[in-house]
């Protein structure tokens, strides 16, 4: 017997996690399976999970910039692995929410542009989301979409948390901190409120330590204060991004480098982090297997500044009573 399911969408800047769920009136979506797309890896595949079991699933279409053909081979090869019924619906993550979203939104043609108006804040992130949307719009053009924003949870911190030391016209204008890692931070404070309810409404501070990494003090399940601000550039070193930066080295950068505006971005986002300290990898799994004094201490950076801004947030938060770590380093 089929059952209807909902497909839920994770675009990363190479690849896509999938969520498979069958619904059942009046009752919790049930996770029945999921699937990784390394749109990278040549020949194509789909790594499907499902029953504790892992297979990898050829996809044969032609990779493209607006991915009609293998998102469209991508779903035939789900049909053909899950007892599938009707999809009735299809749920994104999207990075940033700006001002405006501050909860999950049905897409339509003025929230899609919405979303799309927000591609300066995060360049790295929102444009893989908006070409997975407009995909799946194409091939299922009344199916119903959501997005689901990771800027949303930290909505609930004050204002001069939020607030740079900047002309307060900047501020109104949206030039704020804003938060990231939110979808990560509230299943957090949900699992913990459920598995540990005295802890989940004390002073928590969450680590989501992967490839992009952050720090979330929480109180009460709610965010009070984070490591990223303005973009996800910000906070603790990563892969490969830079964290927090003086601007002053911008300046310079920019001024008496006249390094192009392209090239600081690329440097800021692809080249810097776990890989440009260690000039060898971005893999903490990798680093942890070198012998060189350059990977050691790109690990250890990584370490101090994750520490520092802990203990910033304990500052924050008065105290801290628990401390979680998750995503694929915390973990």
């Amino acid at each position: 017997m089929t059952h209807p399911f909902l497909l839920t969408l994770n675009a990363g800047s190479s690849s896509v996690k999938i969520g498979l769920f069958k619904a059942a009136d009046g009752a919790k979506a049930r996770e029945i399976g999921r699937g990784e797309l390394d749109l990278q890896r040549r020949p194509l595949a789909l790594r499907l999970e499902t029953s504790g079991t892992t297979s990898d699933v050829a996809i044969d279409a032609p990779p493209s910039e607006d991915l009609h053909e293998v998102l469209d081979a991508t779903l035939a090869a789900l049909a053909a692995h899950f007892d599938l019924g009707e999809l009735l619906g299809a749920g994104h993550r999207v990075v940033h929410g700006g001002l405006r979203f501050h909860g999950p939104v049905r897409i339509d043609d003025a929230s899609l542009a919405a979303i799309d108006a927000l591609t300066p804040l995060a360049p790295l992130h929102q444009p893989h989301s908006l070409r997975l949307i407009r995909a799946l719009r194409h091939l299922r053009p009344s199916l119903p979409q959501t997005a689901s924003f990771d800027t949303a949870f930290h909505v609930t911190q004050d204002d001069l948390v939020r607030r740079f030391a900047l002309p307060r016209a900047l501020h109104d204008e949206g030039i704020r901190r804003y938060g990231f890692h939110g979808l990560s931070y509230a299943y957090i404070a949900r699992e913990l409120a459920r598995r540990q309810p005295a802890l989940g409404s004390g002073r928590v501070v969450a680590a989501h330590l992967g490839s992009g990494a952050s720090v979330c003090a929480m109180h009460g399940g709610k965010s009070v204060d984070s490591s990223m601000g303005f973009s996800t550039l910000d906070g603790l070193p990563m892969g490969t991004r830079c964290g927090t930066l003086d601007a002053g080295v911008l300046l310079y950068l920019l001024d008496e480098r006249r390094m192009p505006l392209k090239e600081l971005e690329d440097l800021l986002y692809h080249r810097s982090g776990l890989l440009g300290v260690s000039g060898s990898s971005a893999d903490v799994r990798t680093l942890e297997g070198e012998s060189g004094a350059a990977a050691r201490q790109a690990l250890d950076l990584f370490a101090l500044r994750a520490a520092g801004e802990i203990a910033r947030l304990g500052s924050t938060l008065g105290g801290i009573d628990t401390l979680v770590f998750t995503a694929g380093i915390g973990e």
